[in-house]
């Protein structure tokens, strides 16, 4: 896992180096080189699909395969196979990763700092706004964050038994 200072940092230049390439070659000026919107995804994608990752795949190590081969010998063509066998297994770690993704992406502070530009996101504007003193408006959003995510655990956490 790299940092976020220099996985933002290290976005940051390459981008930018691409962006400059394609523009002094092509007179393109292409808007996922610059910093803003796209630039955060590509910067938050990198850092949390590795976390998604770790926790799909490790609920995909306890999958017994002969489930697949049993329902294609009954006669479930291959899309059925994954919507109704595999994706039905691992719906509790997308779940589970889902709810690791969205508190990691407000983890993920650093990375954003260097690459959204002029625009605010939340994490960034909550920090804005804590540094100059609490409101109520980052209370709120901090209780609705906090009941969010605990109503995402439980709802996991029911899956997971009820499918065990």
């Amino acid at each position: 896992m790299i940092p976020g200072v220099i996985l933002g940092i290290s976005i940051l230049m390459f981008s930018t180096t691409l962006g400059n390439t394609f523009e002094d070659a092509w007179q393109w000026d292409i808007a996922l080189f610059r910093p803003g919107f796209w630039l955060v995804v590509l910067g938050q994608f990198s850092f949390i699909a590795t976390l998604v990752t770790l926790v799909v795949s490790a609920r995909l190590k306890k999958f017994d395969r002969t489930l697949e081969e049993a329902a294609l010998n009954l006669g479930a063509n291959r899309f059925e196979v994954i919507w109704f066998i595999t994706l039905r297994f691992l719906r509790p770690a997308v779940i589970g990763a889902g709810a690791v993704a969205f508190l990691m992406s407000f983890e993920n502070f650093n990375t954003i700092l260097f690459l959204v530009g002029s625009e605010t996101t939340l994490p960034i504007n909550l920090y804005l706004q804590v540094r100059d003193g609490s409101t109520p408006v980052i209370n709120a959003i901090s209780f609705l964050l906090i009941v969010g995510t605990s109503l995402l655990a439980m709802v996991n956490l029911y899956l997971g038994k009820k499918e065990t």
